[in-house]
Formats: C-alpha cells, structure tokens, sequence
C-alpha cells in the first residue's frame, strides 16, 4: 500500500542544514556533516552507479527507502537549490512533482527523474505523485517548510529521520515554532554507524 513518508538526516540539535544556505552552498555551515556518513554506501554508491562501498546496517536502511519511493514531492527552493548540483543525472530515479508559484514546463533528466512543477498546493502535489507511484511510496524530501506543510495538510503518514551525532549550532530547524499538538507513534530505532535512525508513524 502507498504511504507518503518523509526522510531526512538532522543534526542532534534539529537542524537539517546549517547556517547561510545559498545556491553554492545548499546544505549550509557545516551541512556535509548532516550527509557524509551515507556517501561511502553501497546502496548509495548504486543508486550513482558506482560500485563498492559499505555494506552496513545504514545501507540497507537507505537501501529500504530507495526501494520503497515511487515518487517524490519536494519545495521549489529545493529544487532552485539543487538543480545544479544533481546535474544531468539525479539521485532520484522517479518523478518528481516539485511545489511553486512559478510554474515552468516539465524537466525531464536522464535515470527515470522528472520535475513536474505543481502550483495547487501540497494536497494535489501529493495527489500526483500518488499518481505515478504505483504500489510504492510518496517521498516529501524536502526541505524543511515542505515538510511542515505536509504535516499541517495531514497527508504524511510515516516520518523517518536519521540523528546525526554532531551540533550544527544554528541553520534550518525542521521543526520551528508553529504547528498544533501531534502524538506521534514509535515505528523502529535502528541503532546504525553514522546515525540513529528513527521511524514515527503520525497520528492525530
């Protein structure tokens, strides 16, 4: 069955990436230590088409969450942010269904990735991509307002985050202030090398 899920790496403090993000620099101050520890993979590796790597219990925890999507929700700054850096080839494999006030034609890049851009709203992104995912899962990657969106609309269902253990100090919170009370369900603790991971089930 299709759930929509959302997965991100955060810094022992709540940050999902550090201060002064910009174009050059997405994940901000610091924010290659919120990442390093899933670079030397192997199911990373092979999502790039790279061979080798660490074949661990961080892997196959990402290796579960690249075999699960079917599709992929993200903000338009995400994409702004990223468009450079994924290049000809993104990391992800499936369509993405992108939110914005600027709408512009869809993006077709070569390994399966497509960035559709959605003006309705976090409710129909979702709508869409559910779409397309067939019997696998809606990601919501990004970032952090995205994210929160998709909480308020009550359309996420499992939330997965990966404790790094480092203190950005200061960046991107991916909880702010805001939001109504919410009891969420305990899933799974997978105690990995480069992080924690943890897997909540969202209920009201």
């Amino acid at each position: 069955m299709t759930i929509v899920t959302a997965d991100l790496a955060m810094s022992l403090d709540g940050y999902i990436a550090g201060r002064h993000v910009t174009r050059d620099d997405p994940i901000g101050d610091h924010g290659e230590q919120l990442h390093g520890w899933f670079a030397g993979l192997a199911s990373w590796r092979a999502r790039q088409g790279l061979e080798g790597g660490e074949d661990n219990v961080d892997s196959q925890i990402i290796g579960e969450w690249f075999d699960a999507t079917g599709a992929v929700v993200m903000g338009r700054t995400m994409y702004d942010l990223g468009e450079t850096p994924w290049g000809d080839d993104p990391p992800f494999k499936t369509p993405v269904f992108v939110l914005t006030h600027r709408p512009r034609p869809v993006v077709h890049k070569d390994g399966g990735t497509s960035f559709t851009f959605v003006g309705d709203g976090i409710v129909e992104a979702v709508a869409s991509a559910r779409a397309v995912a067939g019997d696998r899962n809606v990601d919501i990657a990004g970032g952090a307002d995205t994210v929160r969106q998709a909480i308020e609309a009550e359309v996420l269902d499992q939330l997965q985050i990966h404790v790094v253990p480092v203190l950005l100090g200061g960046g991107v919170r991916l909880f702010d202030d805001g939001g109504r009370f919410r009891e969420l369900t305990p899933v799974r603790v997978v105690n990995g090398i480069g992080a924690v991971h943890l897997t909540y089930r969202l209920r009201d």
